[in-house]
């Protein structure tokens, strides 16, 4: 497939679609769930009766053979709110993480189980990071032991950062099952809805996203069946055998999964950018000062111009990594992390600018770029942090591990 970044009509249609959603629904609720810190329960049921948070909707963007309908569905959705964005879809973050390690009989089991129905709403969660293992996924700590006599296995251990974490009814846990192979010896387990001795621990009061349920999640003796190993044992005994005799064992299980959802990642932080922009421009043409609006002044506009820069080249960038995914091309120069870490590193920096050109008034809750501001930064911090897609390209371009 050749590739092109010029819509269809079906592109077009979604793309109205959800910008109509984040701009009815979505803003006017985004300053009080901000306030508020908490999960947006309402919001997400509008997203529901709409099918923006369904099965659905995930499946047909997936099935995309331009890889292009998550990239759009994200920008618009967050040019809306990143935090209630994040809280409409940060379920597909789980929903990921058992498409890229588990079996379709899995796939077509657990991720329904995730969602649920308007009215009986459901969420899941993907649980990796740990409190002494987030960028360096090799000193994960929490363990799962097979159980040999009632085919179970027994996890122990503390995640963090985990959206939606201690409140999803089905989540998603990466673990240690042989810890001499470290990043090799880990393998991802689904951990169903009621399952005695996980609960929630800390529930985090962040920066930026606050919308957005982040927490602990503390697994005590953990038993879930063995059929919650996603990809199943015969496939996991046979890659761990590969890992001991040294040959190459395959994918990291927790890698997987932010490998498939880095371009829409990236995507997310361009609808943050896109959105602190478009209130800078327009702030910069009413707002009068020495006789003159603002944007006349060349420091100003050529700060707009810069910004509108940025954001098309990363959008491009988005595009080309989430399109190469849907085709099953290798990223060889990292173009998955690319698009990630510049597209984060612009949210960062545009909001910035835009808080900058409105002055004093950028600074109050009376405008909603600060709030921007606040949620953009995560993008150069969560699913790999600006320094760790900065490794993974060196890696990737230089041909030799980087230490």
């Amino acid at each position: 497939m050749t590739p092109s970044f010029e819509l269809d009509q079906d592109h077009l249609d979604v793309r109205a679609w959800v910008h109509d959603f984040a701009a009815e629904v979505v803003r006017p609720a985004a300053a009080e769930w901000d306030e508020r810190e908490e999960f947006p329960w309402p919001v997400v049921e509008e997203a529901a009766k709409v099918g923006l948070y369904s099965v659905d909707f995930i499946v047909t963007q997936a099935l995309d053979e331009t890889g292009l309908g998550f990239p759009i569905t994200m920008e618009e959705l967050f040019w809306g709110d990143a935090g209630i964005g994040l809280s409409i879809v940060g379920t597909s973050l789980a929903a990921a993480g058992v498409r890229a390690n588990g079996t379709d009989e899995q796939v077509a089991e657990w991720v329904p189980a995730m969602y649920g129905a308007p009215g009986d709403l459901k969420l899941g969660a993907f649980c990796s990071s740990e409190p002494d293992a987030g960028s360096d996924v090799g000193a994960m700590r929490t363990r799962a032991t097979y159980d040999e006599a009632t085919d179970e296995w027994v996890l122990n251990g503390t995640k963090t950062w985990a959206t939606n974490g201690g409140i999803a009814d089905v989540h998603v846990v990466t673990a240690v099952v042989d810890p001499d192979l470290r990043t090799r010896g880990q393998a991802s387990f689904v951990v169903p809805p009621g399952t005695k001795g996980l609960s929630q621990g800390q529930k985090f009061h962040k920066h930026g996203i606050r919308a957005s349920h982040t927490a602990e999640v503390v697994l005590d003796r953990v038993r879930v069946p063995g059929r919650c190993l996603l990809g199943g044992k015969e496939k996991l005994d046979a890659r761990l055998a590969r890992a001991r005799e040294g040959t190459r064992a395959g994918g990291n299980a927790s890698m997987a999964t932010f490998e498939r959802t880095r371009p829409a990642v990236g995507a997310q932080a361009i609808g943050i950018a896109r959105a602190a922009y478009e209130v800078a421009l327009d702030y910069a043409k009413t707002r009068e000062q020495f006789g003159k609006a603002i944007i006349e002044n060349q420091a100003i506009a050529f700060t707009l111009a810069d910004m509108a820069t940025s954001i098309e080249a990363s959008r491009l960038l988005v595009w080309r990594a989430a399109w190469m995914a849907r085709q099953g091309k290798r990223f060889e120069q990292a173009e998955g992390s690319m698009s990630k870490l510049f597209a984060g590193e612009t949210a960062v920096r545009v909001t910035g600018q835009a808080m900058q050109i409105l002055g004093g008034n950028g600074f109050t809750r009376e405008y909603p770029v600060e709030r921007m501001a606040r949620d953009a930064k995560i993008y150069t911090i969560f699913e790999g942090t600006s320094e760790i897609q900065r490794l993974v390209i060196a890696r990737s371009i230089s041909g030799a591990p980087i230490r």
